[in-house]
């Protein structure tokens, strides 16, 4: 993925603290209403400020973290580690696997659908 991309936006620290927590939140509304529907019987638990450790039914865990220093987002799901640069605008966020070049919130859909054994969407709150 080339930084330079004309369709990609530079961000700063403080952009990046805004669009982190924009994010951190939104999936902590998506989980909390999946659990109200679903009835996942969720932990969804803030850590520090940039950290969401989601436990599930089963004792497994999901881990979502910022990374400041990198502009990145770190996902620790059971099927491994991923790490998401922010490929993104300001305007149509946007944070894509370094390796596999995948969106985050999709793949966090299909992690937290698979540790839960029913479906769940997150996306992004408009901020």
């Amino acid at each position: 993925m080339n930084p330079n991309n004309s369709g990609i936006e530079t961000i700063d620290d403080k952009q990046f603290y805004q669009l982190g927590s924009n994010l951190l939140q939104s999936i902590e509304v998506a989980l909390e209403a999946a659990d109200d529907e679903l009835d996942l019987d969720l932990d969804v638990e803030r850590q520090g400020g940039n950290v969401i450790n989601i436990r599930f039914r089963d004792k497994s865990v999901i881990v979502v973290n910022t990374q400041p220093p990198l502009h990145e987002i770190w996902v620790a799901a059971k099927s491994g580690g991923y790490h998401y640069r922010w490929s993104g605008t300001m305007s149509k966020p946007l944070w894509l696997d370094t390796k596999t070049g995948k969106e985050l919130l999709s793949d966090l859909s299909g992690f937290a659908s698979t540790q839960a054994g029913k479906p769940i969407k997150i996306a992004l709150m408009k901020a």
